[in-house]
């Protein structure tokens, strides 16, 4: 493997040639949705019972969230999207699929279980600033009944629809399994589908063979087991090889935060600084940089061309507060 630094441009007009090419694709995710909620107010004190700030509510919002936000990237950005999930039979799960007919994407992928809630993120905002976050969920995995029900509804979909991408949106809260993954990638390599991967630590070892595998750094140390420095990126690479080769990985993405990305693929691997932003709030980026690289890879881009649109699509996502997807309109934006 040949590791070398950042040095590339791209124009507005070969950045409009992906864009269209993404209006032509249908993807398929499959993994943990959940409703964002929002309570947005004012701090106008300190709570006299903790020395917590006291905040009065002026507005409730609710957004779709985990992998359902993967799906409103890829929509915005022109494709077509599919969720295959499992929500709650409870007032929770209602509103997400009102929040999925009110985006126009389809429920035809999504199971309803009477033995699991619906995942709620309720985040506390005041002063475009993120005081606090409230998690209601249930995160064991899902029973194997459910399970194979949810990957009928996947073969179900892929029959139906041309699907040029099929992405694994794991959040650790039980839809995705190790058999799950398995059944998925076999079935997906038999249609000759790209397979992507957002993971979390819990399946990290489980997704072998796919064809892009986007970590972040916390998770990729986590997941190998290994103790390096995210400026360290000589020792990055290394593992970065050894991993690849180990699950046969397409490429590996690995997200740095403030120090970029690194990419990879078995011969060759580059690294993309940050961007300089105003940074309002990171939440969702991770859905942005996956759903981005995605269309990409489906689209005939090369690594670098994937790391460094990414890169730019996921610090955009950082500039605006709470879970918001950008559209094509935001990326041409930033290409002269």
């Amino acid at each position: 493997m040949r590791f070398k630094y950042f040095d590339m441009t791209i124009s507005k007009e070969e950045l409009n040639k992906y864009l269209k090419s993404f209006k032509q694709k249908n993807v398929l995710i499959v993994g943990d949705v959940m409703v964002d909620s929002y309570l947005l107010g004012k701090v106008n004190r300190i709570s006299p019972e903790a020395p917590i700030p006291v905040v009065s509510v002026t507005e409730r919002e609710y957004r779709l969230g985990g992998a359902a936000n993967v799906a409103l990237n890829l929509s915005a950005l022109g494709a077509k999207a599919y969720l295959c999930s499992v929500i709650g039979d409870d007032e929770k799960g209602r509103i997400f699929d009102d929040l999925l007919n009110k985006r126009g994407l389809s429920n035809k992928g999504i199971i309803i279980s009477n033995n699991r809630k619906t995942t709620v993120k309720t985040r506390v905002i005041s002063g475009g600033q993120h005081l606090l976050r409230v998690d209601d969920e249930d995160s064991y995995p899902i029973e194997s009944e459910i399970s194979d029900r949810l990957l009928i509804k996947l073969k179900e979909l892929v029959n139906d629809i041309n699907i040029d991408v099929i992405i694994f949106e794991d959040y650790d809260k039980g839809v995705i399994t190790p058999a799950l993954i398995s059944a998925i990638c076999e079935f997906a390599s038999s249609k000759n589908i790209i397979t992507t991967v957002d993971p979390k630590k819990t399946n990290f070892e489980y997704y072998q063979n796919v064809s892009l595998f986007k970590p972040n750094f916390k998770e990729f140390t986590e997941g190998t087991k290994t103790d390096i420095g995210k400026g360290d990126l000589i020792s990055i690479e290394q593992h970065a090889h050894n991993f690849i080769i180990k699950n046969n990985i397409g490429i590996l993405l690995l997200t740095l935060s403030e120090k970029g990305v690194f990419i990879a693929n078995k011969e060759n691997s580059v690294h993309f600084p940050a961007e300089i932003r105003d940074i309002s709030d990171v939440s969702g980026a991770g859905d942005t940089v996956i759903s981005v690289a995605s269309l990409l890879l489906a689209s005939g881009a090369n690594i670098n061309e994937i790391a460094y649109i990414s890169n730019i699509a996921g610090g955009l996502v950082c500039e605006k507060t709470g879970v918001v997807p950008i559209n094509c309109d935001d990326l041409l934006s930033e290409f002269e």
